[in-house]
């Protein structure tokens, strides 16, 4: 059976560039992999924060539209999104979270302790301390490999109907179901990153999409071979996937399960590297082939933005 190992990627939709870089680069200190474009809407930035390489199982991107309405997280949508940071880094976070104002609880669920905020268009996001996951070389703005974000550990998603979702993870995606505890049901992959999914069983309200909520969730496949082989097994369980696109950094195929949500299935190669050295990662706008006849119309469109060094303030 073809299991996944994990997530790929996470997309989400956001109003502002700059204060979407200055809060994943500038505040969480991940790394901006590449600056591109949305391939269906040129005129609009697609934004990629991951670790020092932009490893899959790292990697958030947006899409950040100054003019799109406010959206609701809800049900048929990922509601939270998780990150592992390395064991005894919580005080380090919870001081740099303060410093720089952001509110923050600690919950607790699966025997783990989770910090819990929002970013500034209201997505919702989570730490979490946990031993694996490769060291995130990437060292900037104050936060060093000891300390920073390694990458997902997983998400929770807010299902329309909990159980058929259960149902595409298990015999589906080939995750395994480990655990409940009170609302939530929890499944694990093989992998070392974006391995833990929990499903909320309790009712939420009708998701809206838009700025702040995320658009979609990626699945890993390892190559163009067995992403062939996702998209017939999507066929064959009557998922009507789209076609295989090409997103440049990987291949792509899309399919709705029936708790609302958006899945991708995307390959790990060929990577940010296919266009530029990763020591330039997400210096340039870089852009398609076929779209590099329309640079200088699209650079005179899009904002500028940059990644600038921030300091926040005791309060």
């Amino acid at each position: 059976m073809l299991k996944t190992v994990g997530i790929h990627h996470i997309t989400a939709m956001v109003n502002d560039a700059q204060r979407n870089i200055d809060f994943y680069a500038g505040v969480l200190g991940l790394r901006l992999v590449k600056k591109t474009i949305n391939f269906d809407r040129p005129e609009v930035y697609h934004l990629y924060f991951g670790n020092d390489s932009g490893q899959p199982g790292t990697v958030i991107t947006f899409f950040p539209w100054a003019h799109q309405f406010k959206g609701r997280i809800g049900t048929g949508q990922v509601g939270v999104t998780s990150y592992i940071i390395p064991e005894n880094s919580f005080s380090f976070w919870e001081d740099r979270l303060q410093s720089f104002g952001i509110r923050f609880v600690k919950t607790k669920r699966f025997n783990e302790t989770y910090l819990s905020f929002q970013d500034p268009d209201g997505l919702e996001i989570e730490l979490v301390q946990r031993p694996n996951g490769p060291v995130n070389e990437w060292n900037v703005n104050g936060v060093g490999p000891e300390v920073a974000i390694r990458g997902f550990a997983g998400a929770t998603l807010l299902s329309a109907k909990p159980h058929m979702t259960a149902d595409v993870l298990e015999n589906v995606l080939g995750l395994t179901c480990v655990g409940q505890e009170e609302n939530f049901l929890r499944f694990q992959s093989e992998g070392e990153l974006g391995n833990t999914i929990d499903i909320k069983l309790s009712p939420s309200v009708r998701g809206l999409m838009g700025a702040g909520t995320v658009h979609h969730l990626a699945w890993r496949a390892k190559d163009e071979n067995e992403h062939q082989k996702w998209r017939e097994r999507l066929v064959e369980k009557d998922y009507y996937p789209t076609d295989i696109l090409d997103r440049n950094y990987f291949q792509a195929l899309y399919f709705h399960e029936e708790g609302g949500i958006l899945f991708e299935i995307a390959t790990d190669p060929p990577g940010f590297t296919v266009d530029e050295p990763q020591i330039d990662l997400g210096k340039n706008l870089m852009l398609p082939s076929w779209l590099e006849s329309k640079r200088e119309e699209l650079e005179n469109t899009l904002p500028p933005v940059e990644v600038r060094v921030l300091k926040g303030e005791k309060r």
